[in-house]
Formats: C-alpha cells, sequence, structure tokens
C-alpha cells in the first residue's frame, strides 16, 4: 500500500525503517520540526525525516497537521493508508482520512488502558506487570478508535522506564506491519474499545515527579524507577534544596516514625519513614541508595547523609 507516515524522533524513524524494507511504499512522510523536541534526551533524537530524504520521499513539517494543503498533499501523493508514530500533537479529521483507507494510529500502551501521555512512565508507576504498544484505527477521540493489533512486553522488578522504551521502540515497525496486512488482506475484525476499562492519563511535569513520603515504600520505587535515567528525576527537599533520587529500594525491616525522616542506615544507603500511618510502625522504609545534589553531583545515599534525623520535605 501507498503510506502517508506521521512521524517523529526515534519512534518514527524506525518505524519508517521497517516500511522500507517491506512491500509498502512511504510515499509522503509529514513529521514535527526538530525545535519541538530540542529540549528532549538525546537517545530520543534520531530525525525521521533525514531517513525520509535519504530515500527520496517528501517530507513536510507541521506543527500541527490541520491544514487543507496537507490533506492535497496526501490526496496529490494517492496515499492510501495513514500512518501515525509519536505524534505529538492534533491531526484534524480532514487530515487523518484523507488516505482511502484512513489512518492507523501506533500508541506505546496496552489501550484501553494509558490513553494519552507518558503511558510507559505511568505503567511503571502503577506497578504493571507487563506494557506494549497498540495498532489502532484513528478517529475524533484521542487514542480511543478500534485496536487493529498489539504487542505486549513483560515488566521485570529492576526495569527504569529507559528500559521500557528500548525494549518497546523496536516493535512500532512490526506491529505496523502486521496492522498493514490485516488491513489489506483481512480478517477485518476490530476490537472495539471498552470504555468501561480506559484510562487517560496527562503529560508528566515537574511536581509530578515530587516523593510525598505517605505513599508506601513500593510506590516511591516505582515512581524513582519510572523517573531514572533520561527522565525528570523524582525528588524531594533536603534543608531547603532539592535532592535528586535515582536509586531507591525497600527497607528489610519494618520502620515507625514520621514520614520523610532519615531514620537509619540500611548497607550503603539510608531509610527513611515512608507510608500511610507510618507512625504505627507497620510500614517498609524508602531505602535511598543513590542520589544527586543541587549541584548535579552524584551522591552514594550513606556517604551524602552524613547524621540520621534530618527531615526530607
Amino acid at each position: 500500500m501507498r503510506v502517508v507516515l506521521f512521524g517523529y524522533q526515534k519512534w518514527g524513524s524506525r518505524l519508517l525503517a521497517t516500511l522500507l524494507e517491506s512491500r509498502h511504499e512511504v510515499v509522503l512522510c509529514v513529521s514535527h520540526p526538530e525545535s519541538l523536541g530540542g529540549h528532549e534526551p538525546a537517545i530520543f533524537q534520531e530525525p525521521v525525516a533525514d531517513l525520509a530524504r535519504e530515500h527520496g520521499i517528501p517530507v513536510l513539517y507541521r506543527d500541527k497537521a490541520v491544514d487543507d494543503e496537507l490533506v492535497a498533499a496526501i490526496g496529490e501523493h494517492d496515499a492510501e493508508i495513514g500512518v501515525a508514530c509519536n505524534w505529538r500533537t492534533w491531526i484534524s479529521p480532514e487530515v487523518f482520512s484523507a488516505p482511502t483507507r484512513g489512518t492507523v494510529n501506533t500508541h506505546d500502551a496496552l489501550l484501553p488502558k494509558y490513553a494519552g501521555f507518558s503511558p510507559l512512565n505511568w505503567a511503571l508507576i502503577n506497578g504493571e506487570s507487563q506494557v506494549g504498544i497498540t495498532a489502532h484505527w484513528m478517529d475524533a477521540d484521542l487514542d480511543r478508535g478500534d485496536i487493529i493489533t498489539q504487542r505486549t512486553v513483560p515488566v521485570t522488578p529492576t526495569d527504569t522506564t529507559e528500559d521500557l522504551f528500548h525494549r518497546t521502540v523496536e516493535l512500532f515497525g512490526p506491529l505496523t506491519i502486521d496492522a498493514l496486512d490485516r488491513v489489506e488482506h483481512g480478517p477485518h475484525e476490530w476490537l472495539r474499545q471498552d470504555p468501561a476499562h480506559a484510562s487517560f492519563f496527562h503529560r508528566r511535569q515537574d511536581p509530578d515527579n515530587r516523593i510525598h513520603w505517605d505513599r508506601s515504600a513500593s510506590d516511591l520505587v516505582n515512581l524513582v524507577r519510572a523517573q531514572t535515567g533520561p527522565y525528570p528525576n523524582a525528588w524531594c527537599e533536603h534543608e531547603g534544596r532539592r535532592l535528586r533520587v535515582l536509586e531507591a529500594s525497600v527497607s528489610t525491616n519494618r520502620c515507625g516514625g514520621t514520614n520523610g525522616r532519615v531514620f537509619a542506615r540500611e548497607g550503603s544507603g539510608v531509610i527513611v519513614v515512608a507510608g500511610p500511618d507510618a507512625w504505627r510502625g507497620n510500614q517498609h522504609g524508602l531505602v535511598l541508595q543513590r542520589v544527586k545534589d543541587d549541584q548535579d553531583v552524584e551522591h552514594v545515599a550513606g556517604e551524602y547523609f552524613r547524621r540520621m534525623g534530618d527531615y526530607l520535605a
């Protein structure tokens, strides 16, 4: 089939590479300007437009895919189907309906759960045992169209969001080929998303990464894992200055007291009292293993905290 790709960054580039090796023909590439993600980590930076040009595919840049000129371009290239991958903004119904068969969106979650933004981070924060990617028909509701096919990825107890990113990004290409095969040859039986099982998440911002010590230690470990690597780290305040947490674990023993108190040493780390009803002494604490201070210097937590008894806000 003749494909118009709405793609951006490494996700879109890896998908395009797979399409180029397939029997399908990419006739047009629509991408965001590189400046849109210029502040983002280097591991995401792999311009899909560069790969498209190397193979003689015309490229159009759009912040949002909404204009009549784009609709006309899709028609002029006789695109049969659209494929969207890591498209960050709105694609209007006029644009996603311009290919004769419509447009397939790819999303890094097992829809209907985790529609919206930062799905891998949110899934890890929530302690999910698996994540995945979904190919679904694009319609007027964000990430709500009928599901064509999905792939699952298990989550191990030590995985970070960066691990899950590397594991899922390579699946977008094969998933899309499977979806296009089904669209072209069948079976044309799509799975309607059940609103009763749907969840929608917002973009993550700095306040979302703040550690709240009334949450359980296991929940806080998940937050730390979700925000390691290239992502903005989980953080708290120590003596009025920001302290980022790079690695943490659940304490071996239960401890009691006031939430946020640096309580005792455990191995090379320190235990911080955490959890609902922590004053009753029936909660495990959060062991800080590695931290980074406001000068961007990394420390082993047991060396950073010279004394016990401090409080983390």
